[in-house]
């Protein structure tokens, strides 16, 4: 009956929290507060104020705030004009906002594309 957003906000970190561990979630994940530890989700939304201090994977990474350690995306990591890396990104899209500041190894390997030969025939006029 109802379709499933993925982009729905599903699960919410407000800004005066603070969580140690690793947390999973199903669909959308922002964050304004402090993670010290893993998260994962569909997609993670990191707004201005928030701290990562861990790894971050998801389908689709969304940084505004601060992420000390990795980011590890299935298919894009967009990086906005406050948005602050220190560590590695894995992704096979990337978009970085102009003022971002990105300091790690930016690895970008998407699917391998299929060769197809194409034979040439000529044509006569």
């Amino acid at each position: 009956m109802f379709a499933k957003d993925p982009e729905k906000m599903e699960s919410f970190l407000g800004a005066n929290s603070s969580f140690k561990g690793e947390v999973k979630v199903k669909g959308t994940l922002r964050v304004d507060g402090l993670v010290e530890g893993r998260l994962e989700a569909e997609c993670v939304v990191l707004s201005e104020r928030a701290l990562v201090k861990g790894e971050v994977k998801g389908r689709k990474l969304i940084i505004g705030g601060t992420v000390e350690g990795n980011l590890c995306a299935h298919e894009i990591v967009e990086i906005k004009s406050k948005g602050r890396i220190l560590g590695d990104i894995h992704t096979p899209k990337l978009t970085v906002s102009e003022g971002a500041e990105c300091n790690g190894r930016i690895e970008m390997k998407g699917q391998e594309a299929e060769v197809i030969d194409l034979q040439l025939t000529e044509q006569k006029a």
